[in-house]
Order: C-alpha cells, then sequence, then structure tokens
C-alpha cells in the first residue's frame, strides 16, 4: 500500500445522503438554554416623575444647566427656572437651597442678559418665599450681593443695585442685619480710599468720590443711583428699629392706640367671677413687672460688627465716613456760588440728587436719636458738621426747582404750557424741608442767640409755606409741623411762637384738605394746647389763635356728622381734653353747638358709631348749662333706640349727677339743671314716645298692630321686640333715678299730674308705656302716696289690657312672647300693691258685655288670679265680686256642655276662696 492511499484512509469524507439529518459531531457544544423570570419590584420602582417645563426639563436639568459655559444656555435656564415654578410652586419648597445658591451665584456673571434674568427671577421668587424660609439662606445671598456690588465690572456694579431693590422690598430685616458690610459697600460704590500724604502710616485713611468714564452713565447719575438705594437701606435700619416715632411731631410718643381702647369693667361680670380683671404695679400704658433681677441685653454680648448701626460707636464711624462724601456730592449739584440768592433754581437731577443727601442725613440723625446718649451724640454732631452745614447748606437756601424746556417747533404752546407747569411745582419743598429738619435738631435753646441768623431764615420760610395756598401733601405738613414745633421749643415766648401758630392756622382754614393733613393739623394743635396747659398758671400766656382754634372744633364736628368717622374721633378726643380742663372758649362753643350736636334725627350724636357716642355723652357732664330744650333732644335720643339702651343709662346717670337730687355736699353750679326740667326730662324718658306720636297712634286700628278688648276702654298699641327691650332698659334706669330723690310723695304727686295730664283719656297706649308707668307706680309708691280716683281707674284699665294681651298670645309668636314675664310682673305688683286697683279691675269684668270667645280668657284671668300667692288675701275680700263674675259666666253658659275651662275656674275658686284657708302659701304660676 502506498503513503498516498494510508493518507486517504485517515481523513476519509462522509457522504451524506439526501434526507437525513447530519451527524453530531463528538466535540459538539451544546448550545440550548432554558429561562425564568425573576421578580424584583422594589428595586424596579422609581421615585416619581418630576415635572417639566415646556423643553421637557425638570429642575435638576435646570440647575445643572446653570453651571454651563455658555451664556446662552444659562439664560435659558433662568428663564425655564421661572416657567417651571411658575406652573409648579411646591417645587420651590423641595429644592429651595440648591435655587437660592444657584441664583445667587449668578449675580457676578459676566454676562449682562444672564443677571437680568437672574434679577426676573429672583423677583418672581420674593412672592413666593417667605422671610422665614429664606432666613438660613439670606447669609449666601448677601455674600453673593456684596461681591457684585464690590466688583470690578461696571455693568455687574450696576446690576447689583436692582438685585438691592428687590431685596430691600421683599426682605429688608434680613437685609439690615448684615448693615455694616453693605455700608462700606455703598460707599465703596461711589467713592475710593486716598491715604494722607501727611500721615506715614495707614491708620487714618480719608475717602472721595471717584469718577469712572467707563460707565454709561454719568458721575453725578450714578452718584443718584447708589445714594438712593442707600436712603433706602437706612430707611429699612429705621424702620427695624424698636422705638419707631412719627418723622414730623418726634416727641409726640403716645401711642394713640393703647388711649382709644381702655379696659372695659363689667362690675356686675367681675362680682359673678365671670370677669377678671388683671392688675400691675406701676403699670400705666406698659405695664411692669417688679423684680430685682434685669437681664442683659442681647448687643451687650454681640461683637462691634454684629451689632450694626445700634451700636454709638459703628454710627459714629459711618457718620464720619459719609458725612464728607455727601457734601460733596452737594457741592457739585448745588447752584453756582456766583448765582444770585434769588435765583437758586435747581435742575431735576441736581435736586434729586441733593435730596437724597438730605433724606440720609436725616436718617442719620434719627438714628443717632435712637441711643441713650442722645445729648452727647447731638452735641458731637453740632460740634463736627454746623459748620459745614451752614456755610453749603444753608448758603442758597431756600431752593426751588428748574426743569429744562425742550423748544419744538411743531407745538411751541405745549412747551408753554410744561414751563408753567414745573414753575407751580412744589415737589422742591420737600428737599427745603427736610434741610429745615435737619437744621433745627442741631439747635437748642441755649444756641438761640449763635444761632439766630440761619434760624430765622428758616423760621421765615416755614411761615411763608403755611400761610402759602398751595395744596401740601401729607408728607410735606409732616415735616412742616415737625420744623415749627422744634421752633417753638427752641424760643418759646409768645411773640415768636405766637405768629407760627397762626401760620397753622392759616393752613387748618383752608376748605377740601386731605384728610391725612387735616389729621396732622389736629394733633398738632392738641399736642401745643397740651404744653402750654401744662405751664403754671403764674407764667401761662394762653394764645388767641389757639383759642380761636379750640372755640371753633365743637361747630366743626356738628358740620362734619357721618362724612369721616374717624375726623370725627379726633376732634371728639380734643374736645372731651379741652373740656376737662374747663377751658372757657371751648365750654361756651360747644354750649352754643349742643343743640346740633345732640339733635334726635340728624345730630353728630345718633349718626357716629357706639364709641363715639359714648365720649358725646360723656360731654354732656362738662356743659355749663342744660336748658329745658337740650333736654328734649338729649330725652328723645334715650327712647328712639339710635344708641344703646347702656349708653342712654350712663347719660341719664350724668344728668341725675348733674342735677341738685345727686347729694353732693359742696355747692354744685348753680342753675345748671333746673327741677322742673329734670322731671319732664325723666317723665318724657319714661313714657317712650312724644306727644306728637301718641296723637297718631290714636288713629291705628285692628290686628296685628292693636290689641282690644271689650271689657277694657285701652287698647294696647304692640311696639317691635326690639323697641320694647330697649324701652323696657331705660324705664329701669328712669325708676331708679325717681327712686333716689329724698321726697317720694311729692315725687309721685308729680308723677301721677304727668300720667293723668298726658297720658288719661288716650284710646290706644304702647304696651311698653303701660308696663312702664305701673313699672314707675310700684317703685315709688308708699303709704304717704294719696291716688287720685282717675289715676286708679287708668291704671285698672291699663292692667286688664295687659293681662288680656299677654293670655291671648300666640305660642308661635316669639316676638311677644318674650314680653310676657315683665309685663306680667309689672301687673302683678300694682296689683299687690293696691288693693283699690284689683276691685277696680274686678269690677270692670262685666261678663255679659263680651263675646262667648273672651269668656275663657276672663275665666283663665280669674283662676290665675286666685293661685296667685302675693293676691290671694285681696281675691278672699272681693269673693263676692268674684263669685258674681263667676255667676254671669254661668248665665251665659247655661244649657252647654261644661267645658274644661269652666270646670277649672269652679275648682279653683272652691279650693282657694270658697274654703278660706288661712296660710297661703306662695305659688309660682305658670300660664
Amino acid at each position: 500500500m502506498t503513503k498516498k492511499r494510508k493518507r486517504q484512509e485517515d481523513f476519509q469524507k462522509v457522504k451524506l445522503k439526501v434526507g437525513k439529518k447530519k451527524p453530531k459531531l463528538e466535540n459538539a457544544t451544546d448550545t440550548t438554554f432554558k429561562t425564568k423570570a425573576i421578580q424584583i419590584p422594589e428595586q424596579l420602582k422609581e421615585d416619581g416623575v418630576l415635572p417639566t417645563q415646556n423643553r421637557k426639563l425638570n429642575i435638576k436639568d435646570l440647575l445643572s444647566q446653570m453651571h454651563h459655559y455658555s451664556p446662552g444656555v444659562k439664560h435659558n435656564a433662568l428663564l425655564g427656572l421661572k416657567e417651571l415654578l411658575s406652573q409648579y410652586p411646591f417645587v420651590i419648597d423641595a429644592h429651595l437651597s440648591n435655587i437660592i445658591s444657584e441664583v445667587a451665584a449668578v449675580f457676578t456673571d459676566k454676562d449682562s442678559s444672564v443677571r437680568g434674568a437672574a434679577v426676573q427671577l429672583l423677583h418672581f421668587l420674593s412672592s413666593k418665599i417667605r422671610a422665614e424660609q429664606i432666613a438660613p439662606f439670606f447669609p449666601l445671598v448677601s455674600a453673593h450681593l456684596s461681591s457684585a456690588m464690590t466688583h470690578i465690572s461696571e455693568g455687574i456694579q450696576e446690576d447689583s443695585l436692582k438685585v438691592l431693590d428687590v431685596l430691600l422690598e421683599a426682605y429688608p430685616a434680613l437685609l439690615t442685619d448684615r448693615s455694616i458690610i453693605l455700608l462700606k459697600n455703598f460707599v465703596e460704590l461711589i467713592s475710593h480710599q486716598q491715604l494722607s500724604k501727611r500721615l506715614k502710616s495707614r491708620d487714618k485713611l480719608s475717602w472721595m468720590l471717584s469718577v469712572n468714564p467707563n460707565r454709561r452713565v454719568t458721575s453725578q447719575q450714578w452718584r443718584l443711583s447708589v445714594l438712593t438705594r442707600l436712603k433706602k437701606f437706612l430707611q429699612a435700619v429705621v424702620d427695624g428699629s424698636s422705638d419707631t416715632e412719627d418723622e414730623g411731631l418726634q416727641e409726640q410718643k403716645d401711642n394713640s392706640q393703647s388711649v382709644r381702647n381702655p379696659i372695659c369693667i363689667s362690675w356686675k361680670l367681675h362680682a359673678n367671677n365671670q370677669q377678671h380683671i388683671q392688675l400691675f404695679e406701676s403699670g400705666g400704658l406698659r405695664p411692669k413687672i417688679n423684680s430685682s433681677f434685669r437681664l442683659r441685653s442681647l448687643t451687650s454680648v454681640m461683637d462691634s460688627a454684629e451689632k450694626g448701626l445700634s451700636s454709638a460707636e459703628n454710627l459714629k464711624g459711618f457718620i464720619e465716613i459719609i458725612i464728607p462724601l455727601l457734601i460733596e456730592c452737594w457741592i457739585e449739584a448745588s447752584p453756582a456760588q456766583s448765582a444770585p440768592i434769588l435765583g437758586n433754581l435747581l435742575e431735576s437731577e441736581s435736586q434729586q440728587l441733593m435730596q437724597q443727601v438730605l433724606s440720609i442725613i436725616h436718617l442719620l440723625w434719627k438714628l443717632t436719636k435712637r441711643h441713650d446718649e442722645t445729648y452727647k451724640m447731638e452735641l458731637w454732631l453740632r460740634m463736627n458738621y454746623l459748620v459745614d452745614f451752614k456755610h453749603h447748606f444753608m448758603r442758597h437756601f431756600p431752593y426751588s426747582l428748574q426743569d429744562t424746556v425742550k423748544h419744538k417747533k411743531k407745538d411751541p404752546c405745549k412747551s408753554n404750557r410744561n414751563c408753567m407747569k414745573s414753575s407751580n411745582n412744589i415737589d422742591h419743598l420737600l428737599l427745603n424741608l427736610t434741610l429745615c429738619d435737619i437744621m433745627v435738631s442741631l439747635a437748642s435753646a441755649s444756641t438761640l442767640q449763635t444761632d439766630s441768623g440761619w434760624l430765622d431764615m428758616i423760621r421765615k420760610f416755614v411761615t411763608d409755606t403755611l400761610q402759602d395756598g398751595s395744596k401740601l401733601n401729607s408728607k410735606q405738613v409732616n415735616r412742616l409741623l415737625g420744623v415749627t414745633w422744634r421752633l417753638m421749643q427752641i424760643q418759646q415766648n409768645k411773640v415768636a411762637t405766637e405768629p407760627l401758630i397762626k401760620a397753622v392756622y392759616t393752613l387748618y382754614q383752608q376748605r377740601n384738605l386731605l384728610f391725612p393733613v387735616r389729621t396732622l393739623l389736629l394733633k398738632f394743635f392738641s399736642k401745643v394746647y397740651q404744653k402750654e396747659d401744662l405751664r403754671t398758671q403764674r407764667i401761662r400766656s394762653r394764645s388767641k389763635v389757639l383759642s380761636r382754634w379750640l372755640a371753633g372744633l365743637p361747630q366743626q364736628l356738628a358740620l362734619l356728622g357721618l362724612r369721616n368717622p374717624e375726623l370725627s374721633n379726633q376732634l371728639i378726643d380734643i374736645i372731651h381734653s379741652a373740656a376737662s380742663r374747663s377751658n372757657k372758649e371751648l365750654l361756651q362753643s360747644l354750649q352754643a353747638t349742643a343743640a346740633r350736636i345732640y339733635d334726635p334725627l340728624e345730630g353728630t350724636l345718633v349718626l357716629l358709631p357706639a364709641e363715639a357716642q359714648r365720649r358725646l355723652v360723656q360731654l354732656v357732664y362738662f356743659l355749663p348749662c342744660l336748658p329745658a330744650s337740650l333736654l328734649a333732644c338729649l330725652s328723645r335720643c334715650c327712647i328712639m333706640g339710635r344708641m344703646s339702651s347702656d349708653l342712654a343709662a350712663t347719660l341719664i346717670g350724668i344728668l341725675h349727677m348733674r342735677s341738685s337730687f345727686a347729694g353732693w355736699k359742696c355747692q354744685v353750679q348753680d342753675n345748671s339743671v333746673n327741677d322742673v326740667d329734670y322731671f319732664s326730662f325723666l317723665f318724657s324718658t319714661l313714657i317712650g314716645f312724644s306727644r306728637e306720636e301718641l296723637t297718631s297712634l290714636q288713629g291705628i286700628r285692628g290686628k296685628p298692630h292693636i290689641s282690644q278688648t271689650q271689657l277694657s276702654p285701652i287698647r294696647l298699641y304692640l311696639t317691635d321686640l326690639d323697641q320694647f327691650l330697649h324701652h323696657w332698659a331705660v324705664t329701669e334706669v328712669i325708676c331708679h333715678s325717681l327712686s333716689t330723690i329724698p321726697s317720694q310723695s311729692q315725687c309721685f304727686d308729680i308723677l301721677q299730674t304727668g300720667i293723668c295730664k298726658y297720658l288719661v283719656g288716650l284710646v290706644v297706649i304702647p304696651d311698653s308705656t303701660a308696663g312702664s308707668v305701673l313699672c314707675a307706680i310700684n317703685k315709688l309708691l308708699d303709704q304717704a302716696c294719696i291716688i287720685s280716683e282717675n289715676l286708679h281707674r287708668f291704671l285698672a284699665s291699663c292692667c286688664y289690657s295687659l293681662l288680656y294681651f299677654l293670655l291671648t298670645i300666640d305660642r308661635e309668636d316669639a316676638e311677644h312672647l318674650q314680653k310676657r314675664d315683665m309685663l306680667w310682673r309689672s301687673c302683678i305688683s300694682a296689683l299687690a300693691l293696691l288693693p283699690r286697683l284689683l276691685r277696680l279691675m274686678l269690677q270692670s269684668l262685666q261678663v255679659s258685655r263680651i263675646c262667648r270667645e273672651e269668656l275663657p280668657v276672663v275665666a283663665q284671668l280669674l283662676r290665675l288670679l286666685m293661685q296667685h300667692g302675693q293676691l290671694r288675701s285681696h281675691m278672699i275680700t272681693n269673693e263676692f265680686l268674684v263669685q258674681q263674675i263667676i255667676k254671669d259666666i254661668m248665665t251665659l253658659k247655661s244649657g252647654e256642655v261644661q267645658e274644661q275651662w269652666l270646670t277649672d275656674l269652679h275648682y279653683c275658686f272652691n279650693i282657694y276662696l270658697a274654703s278660706h284657708p288661712q296660710t297661703p302659701g306662695p305659688i309660682n304660676t305658670v300660664y
């Protein structure tokens, strides 16, 4: 066998047949496999899909884009953030920290569009985020703001002021916590440090205004922008101080709310342990706790930087830096020194810059008054800055505004109109007033001779401005009055103060003054009056203008009415204060105007709210005389229901104290209240209706206003529940006043005469009047009183009419049901006190004259009278009359089936009268 043959045997080719599978190789790999599902639900869960904006970017995507190198991407990210947060506000709370940190980081971005978008987003966020939410992150925001304000780029500095505007508007308290750092930043924005050549060391650095020609605006415009923000910042510091006071009248520190809201004590509630009164030792308006321990102030443990401007040292240091810079700004904006004094006209931009300079100084002056050693601070300010202020500020005083008129060929008339409007503009007044406020704070009575020159300039300017007919707003008037008050304190003689008061009164007499302006003027005059009244009688010299102003207040109150309740309250307070001090001119004017103030229809008393009514009622005590016409008006005010019953009771009590029956040990004012007029007032108020009203009631017939019975000549007019309750409450006070009069028999005779003259003979009487008359009779009746026959018959008719009305009230008539107890007690008390009254009423029950429907009412009345313990003995005395009435009823009901009410009547008669029980006990009758 050859080699070729052997090789073919080793590698033989397998021949495959058609239709048969290929045999598996011995080294073939098995590639088959099986799969099963694995359940991992916890790992497959997602945190939830974050909300997205229109570009399908969520909060995390947008915040990550804030770090992108491209300004366009960052700008779009800021716009997307605003869009997303406006659609889904809840995202703010979840990502507040990241949002604040990323937005604050782009305050110093190089691209202006990015910074502008950041300011817009910050403004949007300030309306969504509360101060307490952003407080933990505010140090970071403040640090980025400081970095932007001190940045080398002018554009970033300009945009930092926009950021500052947003933060000052939304979070002033948080921003002022870092006042020292931000104040230094303000200084660096308009100036730079310069080493003094005289000093070799760097201990003393001076600041001078800087000029940057690379800015888009002029140096003056840039300083105006910075000083405007500095003024807002200092205003926030002043507002955040604990001791807030009025900007104009600084010495008036009384809290009006504490004066107008006294503690109202109800002694009835206090006696029943329903009201507790908390007392403080040496409380006053601010209660103090008596303790030997004193807590240390937090400012004492803080370092100088943390105290801010609340530290006198820090405040002095800032004043030393900023005042020279402000004076330099003033010099640049002030009119040329060569200009004549009468031509001190300022352009609008210069006027704004000078206004900001003075406003900043004024705010710094206010901060100096918040420290304990105010006198030392004022002395330091005067010593260091008075000379500069006189030289630069007062040199061209007063200043006026001049607008630059742009001449146009198309419409020259329009330019002329604008020029006239500019010449009549009084916006420059605030500049002069702020300057006056600053200067007068540096003067005092001890420096009057030294400062008389510029003080006379200010006094003349203030007087001329007040006497001018121009309309002033409240801010200007506030500054004017503040300067006026300070001038009056510096020079307190009448020669100097009277022209100032006269000038203020000239402004006060103008018509159509704004309400805030009128309020400020009233406060000023009130303060001047109180200050003048505190002087001793020996040196007191009453101002004629002030007396004229006081005398006109009551007439103004009567004319004002309900047009301005708040202003009316202020007038009432001042009138009350002067009346309590027995001011002669005011009391005479009040006496002359009292009839208009207390008119029951259109008077001030009935038009104003309850609290003002209370003060007006108290003024009645101070009136020199109370004539009959005024008492008639006051009586109508009490009974018309336009003031509360408690207030009517107060008025009745005041009139009683002014009468001769008050029991004063000392002699009261002669002829203050005539006895006859006083009794007329009490009787008119007791009746509750005028003669004209009673006359008009006589023509009313039928239900639902009239309750009528055939057994009584008197028909009852049914009053409304509110009117009835008010009249009843007043009646109780009147009865108490009548009961305190020493001679009860004479008082009863006067009351009897009035009833017989004005009520006896009337056919229709109000139910409240009938009940009030019975109540008064019960209160005044004693053994010495002699009652006439006419009064007996009138009272008997009233009693039966009232009892009939009470027994015929529908159960569903809730309004009249509430009258039942009061009227029932009055009738029963009168019948118990006057046996003849009961007999006359029983004699009038002639059942033969009534219809059958009224018989059950008469039977029920007899049954209730027999059951009542107080009337038992009187009913036994009149047993024959009662028996006769029952016989008459039986006669009318003879031949009919006996009803239950008739059976009850027989039963009560047999139990209470026929058997004559000797010891009847009191029975509470339920009807």
